[in-house]
This record gives structure tokens, sequence and C-alpha cells, in this order.
């Protein structure tokens, strides 16, 4: 027996002496595979994602002419696939205006009930949700329903932006493909973001905002084999986008001029009083929708009760009906009066809460750049009377509180900074909008647990990353934490005797629960659980050798924990023996799980406080401070 036979540390060479018993055995050995950043599937991924933005650019565009096409027919019983405002029509329809709304929304609450409850909401969470709790399995049916729905919400005068069913509606058709196409979840996932990503750079132009959006809000890491197809497929919506409607910014606005210091302040303040903004809006929707829930009245007549809300509003306040994309480029070009922005702002924000916490369908981008805009606008005009000799620009405060409301509303805080430069194409609005929006996020993780994104949810039990941190097992070779002194025990033994060893030796070793067998040249054959040795019904006469029942699982030395982790769970097993790549018979260490969770406290460790390392000159002759137990020993 060979269990207090210690390893030999030394190097091996590649002309390692196989047995002929181990020849068969260590050939069909589990080993960790070479691993790179992306492999072919990845590059397949991508071209199907590269299709995938095609189509997602087509039913954006597929999309917005038929919400124009619902307006003309809704308000001005026309046949015009022209994108229109339903604001023109208040002069013919008069108080029936308030009945359009209605009438739409009854529609929607028939196709949720009678089609697809997934219809309901702005689409995002949604697709969350499919991400985390269901592998990213969208129904089909809510390829076409989510769409429809949206458009008959919106061309019917909901106060709601086309780009949130179009992001839901790409993320479904991706999800769809990864269903038809034999993917993994992972793939799927990817796909679904990459629909999504699509769709929201074919409706704003904003490729790179909408891979950050895909990445913070859906995918939930940042690893090339996620980002590349989602890079891909935004690109390409975006291309197709400019070839239809070419590559003037959605929200045009007059050149900017750099901020000074005072402007600067300004504008970070700014963003800081959206942020608390953003909080309460956020709150103030899961209000109402919690108000919707008591009503004594199905679901699926929600939608109409909170449209009757649209109606009259908008018979006040007509701009409120509609995307209303043209009211966010008036409010950051400045060319309204600031009583007209105010008046937009209450009536958009209570048309738009009360119908989306109605279960209706749309999005909640327009809406929030809309509301998010015209306070920024109010408050740089405010700071702008206050301080005078600091230069507030209005459309600079316009377009950090369009951009603060989303990153403090949504936590997408990178996608917010760089969705308002890429819709205005204004590069001097980029450091204020970078301190601003940092100022809301801050705000918004301070008094807010979840989002408007992930309130919902939540509440149904899913727990949403909120934080993506390099994987601390990624940053560990095995070689440092496996341990070293490996007990072996050689494949001639009697079973017996290793018993005998076991029950009565009472060494440490012996309440091992796993050990590598080893030739008589010492290389490995395979693995013996506690439990094989032990088993009641083996004969005592057997060699160790015989219980080996499959060939071994190893790891190299030079393998990350996070393979060696994956390798552990592939295999169902306890514990890897660790080897070299140039000897692979040759055991030089043992990993087990326990060694895999002792790494984590070094996660632990760098989030404690430890003592300065670094003193300055000044404090090192300083008194240290005395505990209330030494002052109270000295009395």
């Amino acid at each position: 027996m060979a269990a207090d036979h210690e390893i030999s540390r030394s190097s091996t060479t590649e002309g390692l002496p196989v047995s002929p018993s181990l020849g068969p055995t260590l050939a069909a050995a589990h080993l960790p595979p070479r691993t790179t950043l992306v492999d072919h599937r990845i590059v397949v991924l991508c071209l199907v994602s590269i299709a995938l933005g095609a189509m997602g650019a087509l039913i954006a565009q597929a999309l917005m002419h038929l919400i124009g096409l619902i307006t003309n027919l809704s308000f001005y019983g026309r046949w015009s696939w022209e994108a229109v405002s339903p604001a023109g029509a208040i002069e013919t329809l008069g108080l029936w205006i308030i009945a359009v709304p209605i009438i739409g929304a009854l529609i929607i609450g028939l196709m949720a009930r009678y089609g697809s409850a997934a219809i309901r909401g702005h689409g995002i969470p949604e697709a969350m949700e499919q991400v985390l709790t269901n592998k990213s399995r969208i129904p089909p049916r809510v390829t076409l329903l989510k769409p429809l729905s949206a458009a008959i919400s919106i061309g019917t005068g909901g106060p709601f932006g086309a780009e949130g069913p179009i992001i839901a509606t790409g993320g479904a058709l991706g999800s769809l493909l990864g269903q038809i196409y034999r993917a993994s979840a992972v793939e799927r996932k990817t796909l679904l973001a990459a629909g999504a990503a699509a769709g929201m750079a074919a409706t704003f132009g904003s490729p790179v905002s909408a891979v950050l959006l895909a990445i913070e809000l859906l995918l939930f890491e940042f690893r090339p084999r996620s980002f590349l197809p989602v890079a891909f497929a935004s690109a390409t919506a975006a291309g197709i986008r400019i070839a239809f409607e070419g590559a003037e910014p959605i929200f045009a606005m007059p050149d900017l001029a750099p901020p000074g210091i005072g402007a600067m302040a300004v504008y970070i303040a700014l963003g800081a009083l959206v942020g608390l903004c953003a909080v309460g809006v956020t709150r103030a929707v899961y209000f109402i929708e919690d108000s919707f829930e008591k009503l004594p009245i199905h679901w699926m007549w929600w939608p109409a009760v909170g449209a009757v809300a649209v109606g009259v509003v908008g018979y006040f306040a007509p701009r409120t009906l509609g995307v209303g994309y043209d009211n966010i480029s008036h409010i950051v070009s400045n060319d309204w009066p600031l009583q007209a922005v105010a008046i937009l702002c209450l009536m958009k924000f209570i048309s738009w809460s009360i119908s989306l916490g109605s279960g209706t369908s749309g999005g909640t981008l327009a809406p929030l750049f809309t509301i998010g805009g015209a306070l920024g606008a109010l408050m740089g005009a405010a700071a702008a009377a206050i301080v005078p000799a600091w230069h507030v620009d209005l459309r600079v405060a316009a377009l950090v509180g369009m951009a603060a409301i989303f990153a403090g509303a949504s936590r997408a805080l990178l996608a917010s900074v760089i969705f308002a430069f890429e819709t205005t194409l204004q590069p001097m609005g980029l450091l204020p909008l970078l301190g601003g929006c940092s100022a809301a996020y801050l705000v918004s993780c301070f008094l807010m647990q979840q989002t408007i994104m992930t309130e919902k949810i939540a509440r149904r039990g899913v727990c949403v990353p909120a934080e993506y941190a390099a994987d601390i097992l990624e940053q560990i070779r095995v070689s440092e934490v496996a341990a070293r002194q490996v007990v072996t025990l050689a494949a001639d033994d009697v079973l017996a005797k290793v018993r005998q060893w076991i029950n009565h030796s009472g060494e440490p070793a012996a309440s091992h629960q796993g050990f590598p067998v080893v030739d008589a040249s010492g290389l490995l054959m395979g693995v013996v659980t506690r439990r094989d040795l032990l088993d009641a019904h083996a004969d005592e006469t057997q060699r160790v050798g015989q219980l080996i029942k499959r060939p071994p699982v190893l790891v190299y030395e030079d393998c990350s924990l996070r393979e060696a982790a994956d390798h552990l769970a592939n295999h169902n097993v306890g514990r890897l023996p660790v080897v070299r790549r140039q000897a692979p018979g040759k055991v030089v260490g043992i990993l087990t799980r326990s060694d895999i969770l002792l790494a984590f406290r070094r996660r632990v460790e760098e989030t404690q406080r430890h003592q300065p390392q670094v003193r300055l000159p000044m404090l090192r002759n300083a008194p240290k401070r005395r505990g209330p137990q030494h002052q109270t020993q000295q009395q």
C-alpha cells in the first residue's frame, strides 16, 4: 500500500513512461479542454446575429409605419403610412378624442386575455424575466402579438415610445431563432440580447448605447462570446436604419459650447435632483400598478380604465398623445417657453404613469426622456436665474435631465450617457452627461433597491443581478490552492488492508473522501472514493485497482479555478487530481470542492478595511487612540 506515499514535486518530462494497464485509461481521461475567448460556435452566432440585426431593423421600420397607419386611421380617418402626431386631431375630433385611446385599450385587453398576457407592460422587464427564469425562451406568439398590440396602443394615442415594444419584439425574435437553431441557453440569451439591441439601434440610430443597454439589462455579463454577436446585430440594424432614414440624429439640436466649471457643478447637482425624481417616478408607477390590482374587475379591463386618463389628459394637452419624439427635440433645443415645458412634463407624467400602471402595452424610454428633459430644462432655468455668471445652458440642462432620469430609473448608466450623445451627436455634451448621470445613478442606488425595470420581477421572487464583478475563480490558478501532499493508494493494495488502515490507523489522511490510485510506476490510474472502499458488498480480497469505475477526471495545474469548478460540475465529482500538461499521468496535487470554496476568502478579505499600509510622517509619532476599556482600567 502507498497510503503514506508523497508524490514527487519535481518536474516531469514529456517522455513519461506509461504502463500497459495505464495506456487506455489515461487516453480516456477527462481533461479540461484548452479554452479560448471565442470558438467556432461564436463565429456562427455572430453570422446569425447579423441576419437577426437585419430582420430587427426591418421589423422596426414595419412597426413605425404600422403605428403611422393606425394613427392616421384612428385620428384622421385616412389611409396613410406617414408618421403623424395625434395632437393635430383635436380641432376636428373635439371631445371624441377621449374615446380613441379607450377603444385601443379595449382591443389590447382582449389581445392580452385571449392571445398572450406577455404583451402587457413595456417589454424590457418581461425579457429580463425570461432570461433569468426561463432560459431565454419567449413564446413564439409574442413575436407577433407584442408589436401589433404596441402599434394599436401607440397608434390610438397611448403616451408611449415605440422603442420598448421594438426592443421586446427583437428579443422575442432572437429567442425564437435560438429555439429553432440548436442553441444552448447561454447562446439563446445572447441571441435575445442581440435582437433587443437591434431593435433599439434601428429605432434611435444608437448602436453603441444599444449594446451597452443589452449588457446592463439583459446579458448581465461582459464577455466576448456574449457581446460580440450583440455588437454585430446592433451595427447591422443601425446601418439599415441609415439606408432608410439617413444619418441625421433623431433628436437634432444646435451645437453646444464646452461647459465651464460653474456650469458643470450645476449639471451634476441637476443630475442628482433628477435622480431623486427618478426614484419618485418609479415608486409612483408601481403605486399606481398596485392600486389597479385592488380594482374589483378583471385585469383585461384595466387598460381601458387607464386610457380614460390618457384621453382626458390628451384633450387638454394633445402633445401628450403618441410617441412624442418631436417633443424631445423641441425640449433639448430650447424651442418652447418654460411654461409650456412645465405643463407638458406634468401632463405626460400623469398620462403615462396611469396608463403604464394599468398594464397596457407600451415603452418607457420616450416618456422618461420627455419628463427628464423637461425637468432638466426647468431646473437649468432656475439655476441660470440664481447664478447667471455660471452661464448654464438650458439645452445642456435638458439633455442631462433626459439621460439622468433614465440612468436613475433603470441604472443603465453607460447606456444613458452614450444614448444621449448618439441621438444628438453633440460631443460637448458628453462631460455634463457623465457627471449628471453618475449623480443620478448614485442617488438611485442609495435610495432604491430595485429599478423601474426590475421591481415587477423582483416581486415575483426573481433575483436580478445588480453588480457585474470579475469572477474571483477566474483570477486564481489551481496550483495556488491545490493540496500538494497527496495521499495515494497503490493499485495492487488489497482492499482488506486498506479498510484496516482507514478504520484503525487514526491518521488524518485516513478520513479523506477520495484517493487517487497509482500503478507500480507511480502513474495515475483513477480515483476511488471512501464509499467505494467501505462498501459492504465489495470483496475484501479485491485489489484497489479493481474498484476504479471510470477513467480519471483530471485538471491541469495552470487552469483557473473556474475551469476546475466547471469540470467538477460537468462530471459530478468531488475532487480532481492535479497534473502538469507536459506529464498528465503524474499527480502533483489534488483539488477538492472545499478548496474552491475557500478561494472565496480572497474576495471577502478584499472588502474588509485594514490598517493603513503607509503612514504620513506627521502621523507616525501621533499617540494611539485608547479605547474605553483602557481608560476604565486607568480610572
